[in-house]
Formats: C-alpha cells, structure tokens, sequence
C-alpha cells in the first residue's frame, strides 16, 4: 500500500479522498489554487502546495506543476479525483514516466474510452447496444448537419471528449442546429481542449441508469450493482440512487454482464462507470463510458458495504479484489442529492458569494460529503456543487423520507441555492412512485417551482414579531423601560398599535400590528388574523389564524435568515424604499452572475424580436446565453467579447423601435 498520494483536486471529492486515506495510514498532499489557499481541503491534508492563480487552466488543470508538486512531496501516486484531469490520457501517461502510479486506469484504457465516438465503436464490437447516431471524425457543420437530417430530429449534440453536460445540446428542430452546434463546440472546447461533436437521437423520456464497475490488473472485474441518475437539469445530474428502482433481475444482470464485457474490451483497472439510457420497453443503449470515480458513487457504497476510494488505492497498489460478484449483495437503498449555489427560479442559473450560513444536516442513515464551511466563498472559477447529501434506508420510501428532512433542517445563507428544491423533488409523488426520466424535472415543473416561501406573508409576520420582541440597538435610551426603546408606537387612551414596513427581497410591505393579550391582530394590505411568535434560541413558532409553523433563524448585519424546509428568505425591517431594479423592466439586460462575455451578437441600433440571443457568456464552465424579452432597438452595450463582468452589471440597454422611449 502507498505511504503518501498526492490528491490533484480540490473541494468536496479532495477532503472524501483524504478522509479514507487517512484511515488506511496513509499521509495525502493538496494541491491549490489562489482561490482555495485556506480552503477545507487544504486543511485536511497532511501538506499542501500551491498551483497557480484561481483559473483552472493556471492552476489544476496544469500537469507539469501537478508532477512536480508529487515528486518534491515524495508522494508515490495521484489521485486525480473527479472532473479536471481525472479522464486526461496525457495527465496518467505523465504520471507513469514520472514514476507516479496513477489511481486510475492506464493511459490506453482512458484513450479507448475517451471519445465517446471510439468508444462506441468498441461497445459495438463487444455486442453492447448502441444508440443510433454519428460518432465519427468527419466535424464539418454540412456534414453534421446532413448526419442529424439522416438521423432524424430531434438530436443530441455531445462532446467526443468530454461529459458533466459541459458541451451538450438538444436539438429539436434543424432551424437550431447552427447555434447549438458553435455553443456546444465552445463549450467542449473550453472544457476539455477538444471541440469534436457526435449525434445521437434524442430517445423520449429515457432513464439514466449507470453501472458502477470496479476490476483488478489481475483480471477481476465486478459490477457494484446500478444507479439511476434520470433527474436532471441542464444535463447534470441533480438526484442519483441505488439500486435503480424497477429494474427486473434480468434486466439488472443483462446490465451489469454488459458493464462488465465493456471494461474487459479494454483491460480496465479501476472504479468506472458504464452509462447507459433505459426507454420505455426496458431495453438499454450504451452512452458512454467515465473511467473515473463518480460524483454519486456514495450511494453505490452505502448499498454495497464497499469503500470504493479504498479500493482505488489498494487496485492501484498492485492489490487483487478480494471478492468476486456473488459475494456482492444489494442491502437497501441509497438517494443522493447534489446541492448546488444556484437559483432554481432562473433557470438554475449558478450563484456565488460567502457562506455566512451553511448548516449541514445529520441524522440517522444521514451521510454528507462536503469541500465547504462557514465563511468560505463559492467562486465563480469551480463548478457550484456546495455538497452531496445521502441518506440510506431499508427502503426507498425510508431513504426518500430521511433525505428530505435532512434536507428541511439545511440552513444555508450567502449564495442562491437549490436545496428547497431538491426537497420538492423527493417529495413528489411522482418520484415516490418510481416515476423517473430525463424529462422529470420538465415534466413536473409547476410542482417542483412551487416554493414554500413563494407566500410571503409568514416571513412578513416573522420579521415583524421578531422586531417587536428585539430589542433595537438603533435606538439611543439607557432606559430599558423607556417607549422609545421599543419599536412599537404609543397613544395615549389608544391600543398599542405598531406600523412596520418588513422588506423580503426588493419588495417592502406594511404590516400592522395590534396586541391582544397573548396575540397580535395583524393586516396586511386586505388581509387581516391573529398571530403569535415564540422564540427559541434559533427556533420560532409561529402561530398564524390556528396553524403553526416552524423556523430557523439567525441574524445577519441587515435582519434575520429565515429557513423553511431548506428554502431561504432574508427579511429585514425596511429604512427606506429599494430603488427599482432596471433588470425588472425589461429595458436593461444585466449579468446574472460574475463570468466572461463570450460573444456580442449585436450591436447599437440593431432591431431585434423576442427570443433573439444578445450575447453569450460564460461562467462555472457553462455558456449562459442573453436572450430579448420582447421586440425594440438595441440602444447601447456596456461591454465586448471577453470582458469579465460582475453581477448586476448593465449589459445592454434596449429602447422601443417606434418611439425611441
């Protein structure tokens, strides 16, 4: 076994490494960015050596300063983790001439399966089943477009080198073919250094179900059962879980017998991952293959009893598996959820920020993996995934049920994030009854965006009871007793009655309060009852018309975090009016996020209709494009291609076309 590896990674799958590492007696190097100088990673790990500047491409995805970082640390392997150079061919042949073992496949094996297009052909001489579409080296945008006509529309365009939905498009009808094709090309260029495109019908309502395999330089290889990972948006996964439910034994074994022929095609080592599109009639399609560890692999642990990171390190080692496939059982069933910075009311578009709240949930049958703390900064350098929350149970309902109170009392404050969300999904009782595809999210829609906290009248009471019942520090008194130490106004011979403009976001609404005994007679604009809060250190009940709810809480330098089933409302006692926000308008186009321009598609003066793009930039590597709410004249543009831009910048302004207001 290694005495020392260096992790080439950073964040949640870093500190995953280290921890079992660890427990095996084995000392770990960090590696680091500018951005992540005193990141959790770094702490964890026994040394650490700096990168480079927070971009990926001066910093962790740099393979000469990855090398040299093991070899002055000593270190006798690396492990590459998951994402940057966990799948680069290159990155594990460097290793081996360093005299690095690298914990992974061999450089021949990532090759085999490093483009997807050669890795169909393999799949299709080891009699996997094959989608159907193009997967050869002919790139030319006629050609392509021919092979997707031939293909039949709708399509899906995909990165040969790549996966994470980076440089992936659905295309529906040929009028969108051009565009999607240069953004996913940008896209994977950025990615992964390599803009090759495939075609693949687009299959209805598939299920994503995945084979997590694990095999030996001694010629062993098993399957560690399967995984559906259908839940989706943007093409990323959002809830992953084992095993996948519905699936015939025969199917299963059909699955994993397939999994497994495909890994021995190309004499793999290591933990992959077989991925593979289930429709309707339960027949399967290879899509690709990741030889690497996979971010929802926690759920493949939990129902297996297996340490996959362990195994990594003792197959790297030169170590033969030490079971075969049947002595592998199925115990239970495990739901991932990845809990993302951002903002599920805008597209899931990502969000960054500083963690002034990040309360992870324990429980039993409870696990969370995690790169974050308090304090820390989710930058706009790294993909946005906070952490992954798993829960096991006996069964699924018992997982899904476990998973989703987690994920009730989560309190996370500083960033957008989609950890209501998630809660809805795993409520849903479409999800319950096993109900899964790739469209769920769309097909669902309405009841997944349906916040608990799109009522604001419980947080607008919250907020001005909980002032009431605070003390001001505002106020000038050394008098405890004295009215002016009170937010509440005072008439003589009048009830006690307290006027307050509560602010929830942009938007301030009065609220009226009256005391009777132990209540309050509360109104809101037409809206008038009774209610009561008590508080509890960071607990409040409130009691509105006879119905309780129950908060979380904490003060922040502006008023209160309020969390309810993991959803996150900041409330405040208003001081002025918010100015109106021009993105609200529909004149000013702002950045939804810090990134970099990638295009300008127009420019001063042009006439434009809805739907058209304005612009495209990038950011957490992925293209977000701008697009016109309604028709007018474009009447200035604050930037160019390649500027970076902060959040809320101004990036184009639009005027009507036929009277220039």
């Amino acid at each position: 076994m290694f005495k020392k590896i260096l992790i080439a990674n950073r964040g949640e799958i870093s500190c995953r490494i280290t921890r079992t590492a660890h427990r095996l007696g084995i000392r770990t190097v960090a590696v680091y960015s500018d951005a992540d100088v005193s990141s959790m990673h770094v702490e964890l790990a026994d040394e650490a050596v700096r990168l480079g500047p927070a971009p990926s491409r001066e910093s962790y995805l740099c393979v000469d300063k990855i090398i040299a970082a093991a070899k002055a640390t000593g270190a006798e392997a690396i492990h590459p983790g998951y994402g940057f150079l966990s799948e680069n061919a290159d990155f594990a042949r460097a290793c081996r001439e360093a005299g690095l073992a690298f914990i992974g496949p061999s450089p021949e094996s990532i090759i085999s399966m490093g483009s997807k297009s050669g890795a169909k052909t393999l799949m299709e001489k080891a009699g996997v089943p094959l989608i159907p579409g193009y997967h050869g080296e002919e790139q030319n945008e006629a050609f392509l477009l021919a092979q997707a006509r031939e293909i039949g529309f709708p399509v899906l365009l995909k990165a040969s080198a790549g996966g994470g939905g980076k440089g992936m498009r659905a295309v529906h009808h040929e009028a969108e073919f051009s565009e999607a094709l240069h953004g996913a090309q940008r896209e994977a260029s950025n990615a992964f250094g390599d803009q090759r495109m495939l075609i693949e019908k687009l299959l209805v309502e598939p299920r994503h179900v995945e084979v997590q395999i694990m095999a030996d330089r001694h010629g062993n290889t098993v399957y560690v059962f399967d995984r559906d990972c259908s839940i989706q948006r943007r093409h990323q996964k959002v809830v992953e879980e084992a095993p996948a439910p519905g699936l015939s034994p025969a199917l299963r074994k059909a699955m994993g017998d397939a999994a497994v022929r495909a890994a021995n095609a190309i004499s793999y080592e290591g933990a992959g991952t077989l991925e593979f599109l289930v429709d309707k009639n339960s027949h399967f399609y290879f899509m690709e293959m990741n030889t690497r560890l996979q971010v929802e692999h926690p759920v493949s642990e939990l129902i297996s009893g297996l340490d996959l990171v362990e195994w990594q390190l003792r197959v790297a080692s030169g170590e033969a598996l030490t079971f075969k496939q049947e002595d592998l059982t199925i115990n239970g069933h495990a739901i991932e959820v990845r809990l993302y910075a951002e903002d599920p009311d805008s597209g899931f578009l990502p969000s960054t920020g500083r963690l002034r709240q990040f309360g992870m949930p324990i429980g039993e049958g409870v696990r969370v993996d995690t790169g974050y703390r308090v304090g820390d900064a989710v930058s706009v350098y790294y993909d946005p995934m906070m952490a992954k929350v798993i829960a096991w149970g006996e069964t699924r309902d018992i997982a899904a049920v476990r998973l989703a109170d987690a994920l009730s009392k989560t309190c996370i404050a500083g960033v957008k994030h989609n950890t209501g969300f998630l809660v809805r999904v795993l409520s849903h009782p479409a999800f319950l009854a096993g109900q899964l595809s790739t469209h769920f999210i769309d097909d669902h829609h309405a009841d997944l965006m349906r916040s608990v906290t799109s009522d604001k009248t419980n947080p607008l009471l919250l907020g001005a009871l909980h002032a009431l019942q605070t003390p001001h520090s505002a106020v000038n008194s050394n008098d405890a007793y004295s009215p002016w130490s009170r937010l509440q106004g005072f008439r003589i011979a009048h009830h006690d009655e307290s006027v307050m403009r509560i602010q929830i976001g942009n938007e301030v609404q009065e609220v009226r309060l009256t005391p009777f005994g132990d209540h309050h007679q509360y109104t809101i604009g037409e809206l008038q009852g009774h209610c009561s809060l008590t508080l509890k250190g960071g607990n409040a009940c409130l009691i509105r018309d006879g119905h309780l709810t129950n908060f979380l809480l904490s003060s922040n330098n502006k008023g209160l975090d309020v969390f309810l089933h993991g959803e996150h409302i900041e409330v405040s006692v208003a001081t002025h009016t918010p100015e109106n926000d021009n993105s609200a308008n529909g004149r000013h186009y702002n950045a939804p996020m810090n990134g970099r321009i990638v295009s300008v598609n127009v420019s001063k003066g042009d006439s434009v209709k809805e739907g058209d793009t304005l612009l495209v930039m990038e950011a957490m590597k992925m293209e977000h494009r701008i697009r016109a709410h309604e028709d007018g004249v474009i009447a200035a543009i604050d930037i160019a291609a390649g500027d970076l831009v902060s959040e809320g910048q101004t990036l184009v302004a639009l005027e009507n076309g036929d009277d220039g207001k």
